[in-house]
């Protein structure tokens, strides 16, 4: 049934030896993120783990626990690896609306007026010597004036003092839309940051879904169970029950500022450009609270991770929605940071061009900058493998489709950024299925290879295991 909140999930967490904890006292202005970097760029995907820092602060901080790797992630979602797909296609097709409950554990302290002050949390600067100023990276939740929806995503804040935030609110985004329908009647728009809240709820906030999909339902779909919310203390929004701490806030009309340069998931430093202020009108958080922030900058990092697994599930829903249900599974590289990623899809072609055609769709429906069609006999996530398909299935005269003209903000990609103006940009499709007239595997069959592997055992050689590219490459019928 998912977990009740943070705390349950780092229960688990440790428990399966995916938590550490960091005892000696550490400075957030620059060690934390320092420290949480070399998790990523030093310790194997499959062996990363979450970091509680326990002396960071006036309260323990937490990061990478969720989006520390696939293994992570999966408990976070009660499931296993392989079961982050389908768990993401049943909550996105029987998502389940979160209920209302009148008291919760994120209001037992209540800050207001001057005695809310950012001042009293440990947010970290995530990017040393290059960041200018700590950086709330949270889930941000705010709403549509119009159609009355709410919206819960992920926009990076500034601190600008005690009392003031700039909000990375980019035209266009779904938080911008929502913040700009109170804006253009000249009304302050609500907005809250959650901060630590259940795990569901993180990993729905990260997803590209449709305008006016609730995402908080969708985490409802992940866990089992509806998520219980409760009415913000100074503010017209529903927020987690469950939380740690939320902080509550109204953006002005005409109040702006400069935010940035501030270190993005593409590997480098974004420019710094107007964006709206929020000012805070309250802080409530449960007793003896946890900090959640996510790492991103330099990839890979929780960021990027969070939205690689989980717009995978989206991406398959859509295909077999239209109609292509031998499309398998879907991979997207843990870089992808809400676009320029690699997208890996698995799948039976039907008739001739029915590969390039899934890899067209995928490149024209999503921000996912290269998109691979690969059989379904390819572990879509063993590097080699797919090496091996490229090099035996690919030719690059025949099987590449560019698409030229697409368009993303030209500081968050790196490969044609233009003096902050928008940029052109292009896509690559690649069929790497199997043509027509093959020959065999060069491999002895299954049941050779299962005796050769019991005399592997009896000559007392070192325990293998059998990667999944064999057993796919066994089951072959020739």
């Amino acid at each position: 049934m998912g977990y009740r909140d943070l705390r349950d999930f780092l229960v688990a967490l440790e428990g399966r030896g995916r938590l550490r904890r960091i005892a000696q006292p550490v400075d957030r202005s620059w060690e934390l993120a320092c420290i949480a970097r070399w998790l990523y760029q030093a310790v194997p995907e499959r062996e990363r783990f979450g970091l509680l820092f326990e002396n960071a602060g006036a309260m323990p901080v937490v990061t990478a626990a969720i989006g520390a790797s696939r293994e992570t992630y999966a408990i976070a979602l009660d499931t296993t690896p392989e079961g982050i797909i389908p768990a993401w296609v049943r909550a996105l097709s029987h998502p389940i609306s979160p209920v209302r409950v009148a008291q919760a554990p994120c209001q037992e302290i209540v800050l207001t007026g001057r005695s809310a002050s950012l001042d009293l949390l440990p947010i970290p600067i995530w990017t040393p010597g290059k960041d200018v100023a700590p950086y709330l990276t949270t889930l941000t939740i705010t709403r549509d004036a119009d159609a009355g929806f709410q919206n819960c995503a992920v926009y990076r804040s500034m601190v600008l003092d005690e009392r003031r935030v700039v909000v990375n609110l980019n035209p266009g985004r779904h938080g911008w839309r929502c913040v700009e329908s109170y804006l253009r009647r000249g009304l302050p728009a609500p907005i809250t940051w959650v901060i630590a809240t259940e795990p569901a709820v993180h990993c729905a906030a990260v997803a590209n879904v449709p305008y006016g999909v609730d995402e908080v339902s969708i985490a409802g779909g992940l866990k089992g169970t509806p998520v219980e919310t409760v009415k913000a203390r100074t503010i017209d929004l529903a927020v987690p029950a469950h939380a740690e701490i939320v902080i509550e806030g109204e953006i002005r009309p005409d109040d702006r500022a400069r935010e940035g340069p501030f270190g993005e998931f593409a590997g480098y430093m974004s420019q710094a450009v107007e964006r709206p202020v929020a000012t805070i009108t309250a802080i409530t958080h449960r007793r003896d609270p946890l900090y959640y922030g996510y790492i991103s900058q330099f990839p890979p990092s929780e960021s990027t991770t969070l939205q690689s697994l989980g717009n995978c599930g989206l991406v398959l829903k859509q295909l077999h929605d239209l109609g292509h249900a031998s499309v398998r599974d879907v991979h997207i590289d843990l870089t992808y940071g809400g676009l320029l990623a690699h997208g890996v899809i698995a799948m039976r072609p039907q008739y001739p061009g029915h590969a390039r055609q899934i890899g067209r769709i995928v490149a024209d429906t999503t921000l996912l900058k290269r998109v691979t069609v690969v059989d379904e006999d390819i572990d879509i996530r063993d590097a080699q493998h797919l090496d091996w398909a490229l090099n035996a299935r690919y030719d690059p005269a025949r099987d590449t489709v560019l698409v030229s003209g697409t368009f993303s903000p030209a500081d968050m990609d790196p490969a044609v950024r233009s003096e902050g103006r928008e940029a052109a940009g292009s896509k690559i499709v690649i069929d790497a299925t199997e043509k027509s007239g093959a020959p065999p595997f060069s491999l002895p069959s299954r049941e050779l290879m299962d005796k050769a592997l019991e005399s592997w055992r009896a000559a007392g050689l070192p325990p293998i295991e059998v990667p999944r590219r064999v057993d796919l490459a066994l089951a072959r019928k020739k």
